[in-house]
């Protein structure tokens, strides 16, 4: 989870920049950082759903461990 913050923050950082660009009318910056910055904050969503669903499935599998081990 450590590497989604990482990028959570930068990319968040990036946009930020991006809007700041656009309002200074430095518009080939703005485009540049603004892609920049959605790249990294979509690094960290599909870090985050990756760790959910693998978080998930651990449950999951502890679930049906714990389940087959009542039936022998």
């Amino acid at each position: 989870m450590g590497f989604a913050r990482w990028t959570l923050g930068i990319g968040l950082g990036l946009i930020v920049v991006a809007v700041t660009c656009s309002v200074l009318d430095l518009i080939p910056a703005a485009v540049i950082t603004g892609v920049v910055g959605l790249v990294a904050v979509s690094m960290a969503v599909y870090g985050a759903v990756d760790t959910w669903a693998e978080r998930a499935q651990q449950r999951r599998q502890a679930v049906r461990n714990q389940r087959d081990g009542q039936h022998r």
